[in-house]
């Protein structure tokens, strides 16, 4: 089973439809990963005002979800895009007054290689279970003084395994690979993937990673800055 099938699947899509929980991701070991399906289907918090303010140019979130973020952006006049592979998170983003397509991000899209802002938000940096695969995809997406923006686990984790998304009532979807990487992990298979120049920070107990490509410096004074190489 594709990731992709997989999140077309009960009980993800009845989650979404209802914009309430709980869900979780579900490891082999039986160990639950709580989703915020309540937090993706409401307004921006203040974790995400953090991540819009640092976009700049046009904007593609990748696993959009219900499409808080694409809304949002949109309504300050950005151009953004968001792309998943949920019908139903993409019409729920559609409706919300935002863009979006029904792909995955190692699809065809338009205006690869321009984009000036990427977003790996909400534990996407796992897709595909593969995070040096998917920041070389994002590379090739956003332009050569682009930005990617990518939330990281709140731990100290670096680890892929498969997962099914499972529902409170023990419903299961079909299992696909997935990754949870912390800030530490996340800068090492940034740098082995060309991206560099991260800024970090934390917000409402989430953590983030500003990185930028081809030694385009990111100017953030506001947050605790990388150091070295790309180590925290």
């Amino acid at each position: 089973m594709t990731t992709a099938a997989a999140w077309r699947a009960d009980p993800y899509t009845v989650a979404l439809r209802t914009g309430r929980g709980p869900l979780f991701l579900r490891r082999p070991d039986g160990w639950l990963l709580p989703l915020e399906v309540e937090r993706w289907c409401a307004d921006p918090d203040v974790a995400d005002r953090t991540v819009l303010d640092r976009c700049r140019g046009p904007v593609l979130d990748i696993g959009c979800g219900p499409g808080r973020l694409v809304a949002a952006l949109a309504r300050l006049g950005r151009p953004t895009l968001g792309v998943d592979v949920s019908p139903v998170a993409v019409a729920r983003t559609v409706g919300s007054g935002g863009s979006a397509l029904c792909r995955s991000v190692f699809d065809r899209l338009p205006r690869e290689g321009r984009w000036g802002t990427a977003l790996l938000i909400d534990g996407n940096i796992g897709i595909g279970g593969d995070p040096r695969a998917l920041l070389a995809r994002v590379a090739e997406l956003v332009a050569t003084d682009g930005l990617l923006i990518a939330e990281a686990a709140p731990v100290d984790v670096d680890e892929r395994t498969d997962v099914r998304v499972a529902g409170h009532d023990g419903t299961l979807g079909p299992p696909f690979p997935w990754a949870r990487v912390g800030v530490r992990a996340l800068l090492d298979h940034a740098s082995a993937t060309g991206w560099s120049h991260a800024v970090a920070w934390t917000s409402a107990g989430r953590s983030f990673v500003c990185l930028s490509r081809d030694g385009v410096r990111v100017s953030d004074p506001d947050a605790r800055k990388a150091r070295g190489s790309l180590a925290v």
